[in-house]
């Protein structure tokens, strides 16, 4: 059945909202970043950072029965991508620049996963939304413009330099230039790109897919068709990749 490379079929999206709406619900409330961003990440979504009980997805309503892995791109060339485009299995991540549970997993848990990377084994596709408002979906415009420069991933991780998420102060324009600046980027071609009608329409469409299924708050993945949402540790990543790659190996 064809895809499309922008998003999902319109006939699975009330299935995908029911699936995820499912796990967000039933996840479990960890608090392990500083307070404040706690406060911030949960006044987004009651059910934002799932506890390790809801990892690969599983629920009591059965949802890693569910196959969403029509959330997959797969487009070759995707400068918010990672891997083979045919990778026997795929990570898809919903994240935000000011969000702390994704800098940390940034820091702690995607080393890991390069190595599947690395062995051809794993693809790893980001969306960039903005659920912590306007600063966030001004660093996802520039995420795009550094991409256009062959450089989303250097961006995506100066970012989440040390684990941590850039304060407010520091997603204004000028310092989303000076960030690209420091990465080598054309800051003028940069600072073009990152307020174009293109950046603008790149962004509208990620946020509406993730939407449309469902995704209310940052992290949530999608791993090998099933869903895993929140502040997990990196063995539930582990395992979920695990799993997925015994699954498609039959």
């Amino acid at each position: 059945m064809f895809r499309s490379a922008r998003g999902p079929m319109v006939w699975l999206v009330p299935l995908a909202v029911i699936v995820l709406a499912a796990v967000l619900i039933g996840v479990v409330i960890v608090n392990q970043g500083p307070s404040e961003d706690n406060a911030n990440a949960h006044s987004q979504s009651e059910s934002g950072a799932g506890g390790e009980s809801g990892a690969g997805g599983e629920s009591d309503s059965g949802t890693e029965e569910v196959d969403l892995s029509f959330v997959e791109h797969r487009v070759e060339g995707d400068s918010h991508a990672l891997g083979e485009v045919d990778a026997p299995v795929t990570l898809v991540m919903f994240s935000d620049y000011q969000c702390p549970y994704c800098a940390s997993w940034n820091e702690e848990t995607l080393p890991a996963m390069m190595d599947y990377v690395d062995k051809g084994d794993l693809r790893i596709e980001m969306r960039d939304l903005a659920v912590f408002g306007e600063e966030s979906e001004r660093a996802a415009r520039a995420a795009y413009a550094a991409g256009l420069q062959g450089k989303y991933w250097e961006f995506h991780n100066a970012m989440f330099d040390g684990g941590e998420h850039p304060p407010k102060s520091e997603l204004d324009d000028d310092s989303l230039v000076s960030a690209a600046e420091d990465l080598g980027l054309d800051p003028t071609k940069f600072k073009g790109d990152m307020n174009s009608v293109d950046a603008h329409e790149e962004f509208d469409a990620t946020a509406q897919e993730g939407y449309s299924l469902g995704v209310a708050s940052t992290p949530t993945f999608v791993i090998g068709g099933k869903p895993l949402v929140g502040a997990q540790p990196t063995k539930a990543f582990v395992g979920s990749v695990d799993d997925a790659l015994a699954e498609a190996e039959g």
